[in-house]
């Protein structure tokens, strides 16, 4: 795939079905993460891959951090809450892991870990792998961050939801890239 028809036509896949991404493609995956910008080559990030009944677990983990929330629920999104993680045969947990460093700021390595998990995506799109990025309230919970093992540096910050797309990819809607660019003149 050339590489702007990649950068011009990747598209989110919310409905994804088995097989998951194999080894071989997985090693492309990450590999790709790993040339994310990195000031400071810190590397501040890392990913947790969560499939087969681990999927069940780690639904049932949401949905108590849904009851420990504090906020108003029902059985419905108790009921989303475990079923997430069942809707792709491959979820991968981006962590973020900042670090104190004389040169890069926190900001900096959020963004560098969230290019690493965009990277994740478009490598994806190019292998033909269905993949979308979901977060949402309980992506930051620190209930969820606690039953995944994070520690107190780190944060999850998208949950990548990958597998083979049950129908074909939409076609990228075109923008008007005049409407985001303007020229500052001082």
């Amino acid at each position: 795939m050339e590489a702007l028809d990649l950068l011009l036509n990747r598209v989110s896949v919310p409905r994804l079905i088995e097989p998951a991404p194999d080894a071989a493609q997985r090693e492309i995956l990450f590999s790709a993460a790993l040339r994310a910008p990195d000031h400071g080559l810190l590397r501040p990030f890392r990913f947790l891959t969560v499939e087969g009944v681990a999927r069940e677990r780690m639904g049932l983990l949401l949905a108590q951090a849904l009851q420990h929330s504090g906020g108003e629920f029902d059985e419905k999104a108790l009921d989303k809450a475990r079923n997430g993680p069942l809707r792709a045969p491959l979820v991968v947990v981006v962590i973020a892991k900042l670090q104190d460093h004389y040169k890069v700021p926190k900001n900096e390595q959020m963004i560098t870990a969230g290019c690493a998990a965009h990277a994740v995506l478009l490598a994806a799109y190019a292998l033909g792998v269905g993949a979308v990025w979901r977060t949402g309230e309980l992506s930051y919970s620190p209930h969820v961050a606690k039953g995944l093992g994070l520690a107190a540096d780190e944060q999850v910050i998208a949950f990548l939801y990958l597998g083979t797309a049950q129908n074909p990819p939409r076609v990228a809607s075109k923008v008007d890239v005049a409407d985001f660019v303007s020229e500052w003149q001082g």
